[in-house]
């Protein structure tokens, strides 16, 4: 659109919206369609890639009557990529949303696994636009200016998210989370949530691989039904009394065996629901460990005054408790001056003043990163203990309505025997 027609359509800043207000109260967000284009990469070579178009209006022009033209623009898988990885770094307390898998997990063989495959494509925009719109719900992320500025501003967006210096954080971040460390006091809390996390992972992996194994079979089964149309066929072609039936019959099994396509489609739109709460899983395990790294910091940084207060009073005192280098050093080469001593005496106050302060930080974060992430890991279960209950519901509904589809194939079936 044109900077008329935007000015026309809404005014942007009137989006903006208050902290604990959800963003989706303003505004109507939508992923509308996806396309395949093709162009050259970093390293100049030719590529094909999706872009997704993300709509949205103002949610007031709805109530007043009026339908603006939405503002749109594309975005790449990977600049979604880009803002979830913003948003892990800069509220490492909250279960960030996942995004739809990259590319195709738990198959079964009808299913491409290619992620240029239009079925494919057509599920991860729908994942994308699920992927907003929890984002855009959500009471802390939601009033984000760089998700804000993702789904207004086409050109810059990718600079204005550099500028935040988010990529650094998120490297040394990543570096101390890979890092091999044991917190001596875990919060009991924390150490049986990411346990939970880990089990939630396992569960819905085991129940996505049995749908899978159950869609081939319940495939096969649907697909074998066309050989009965096929025969009843044939058959009806020798029969004279019996040979409308017998063809009618036939027909109703050619419709049952095509039927499972659309079956097997919706069934996907479940097994897409799982698989958001599988990466999922993964979120609140991310909060878990890094509360570990800021608990583990806490108690480097008192380890490490208590040393320094040691130190001290071994220098005060002329007393060494435990056995250092710096004590058989002393013992050959003799003693160190007054006047040593008193600046090694000043320089540790130094650094003591500036370890307590440290520690007291590091306490307040630890206490902060506590309180905000436990709302929102108690905000989260009630999600997804609603989400998932839904899903499983319709998930059985949908099996109970294929099942009375099959009666009433059969039923049918059984009208054109009686009238042969």
């Amino acid at each position: 659109t044109t900077e008329t027609q935007k000015n026309r359509c809404w005014n942007p800043q009137s989006a903006m919206v208050e902290k604990g207000t959800s963003l989706l109260k303003k505004m109507e967000i939508s992923v509308a369609e996806a396309e395949k284009r093709t162009g050259k990469n970093a390293v100049n070579m030719q590529e094909t890639y999706t872009v997704y178009l993300i709509e949205t209006r103002p949610v007031d022009a709805a109530s007043e009557g009026t339908n603006p033209v939405p503002d749109s623009l594309w975005r790449r898988y990977s600049e979604f990529e880009q803002l979830r990885n913003y948003l892990l770094v800069t509220y490492p307390f909250l279960v960030v949303p996942p995004l739809p898998e990259k590319r195709a997990e738990f198959v079964w063989h009808k299913l491409s696994a290619d992620n240029m495959d239009p079925d494919f494509v057509e599920r991860r925009r729908v994942g994308l636009e699920n992927f907003l719109l929890r984002v855009a719900s959500h009471p802390d992320l939601s009033t984000d200016k760089i998700f804000y500025s993702f789904l207004t501003e086409e050109n810059g967006w990718k600079e204005t998210v550099f500028e935040t210096g988010f990529q650094a954080k998120a490297d040394s971040r990543l570096k101390a989370l890979n890092a091999t460390f044991r917190v001596k006091n875990p919060d009991k809390r924390f150490a049986e949530m990411k346990h939970y996390g880990d089990e939630l992972q396992s569960v819905i992996s085991q129940l996505l691989r049995v749908r899978a194994r159950a869609a081939d079979r319940l495939y096969g089964v649907y697909k074998v039904h066309g050989n009965y149309g096929r025969v009843f066929s044939e058959w009806s072609a020798i029969e004279k009394e019996m040979g409308d039936g017998l063809q009618s019959a036939g027909h109703h099994m050619d419709a049952y065996a095509a039927s499972v396509d659309d079956i097997l489609e919706e069934e996907e739109h479940y097994a897409d629901q799982l698989k958001e709460y599988l990466f999922y899983a993964d979120a609140l395990r991310a909060v878990c460990r890094k509360h570990e790294l800021t608990q583990y910091e806490l108690e480097m940084a008192a380890q490490d005054l208590t040393s320094k207060k040691q130190q001290r009073e071994e220098l005060a005192t002329g007393t060494i408790r435990t056995f250092s280098l710096k004590g058989m050093t002393s013992k050959l080469f003799g003693q160190e001056t007054p006047e040593q001593r008193e600046a090694k005496l000043k320089m540790l106050e130094t650094q003591i003043e500036e370890g307590e302060e440290l520690v007291k930080e590091r306490n307040g974060e630890c206490e902060e990163f506590v309180k905000s992430a436990w709302v929102d890991i108690e905000r989260f279960k009630e999600q997804k203990d609603h989400d998932l209950r839904e899903a499983l519901i319709s998930y059985a509904i949908m099996q109970i309505s294929m099942c009375k589809k099959g009666i009433q194939v059969w039923n049918n079936a059984k009208e054109c025997f009686s009238k042969m």
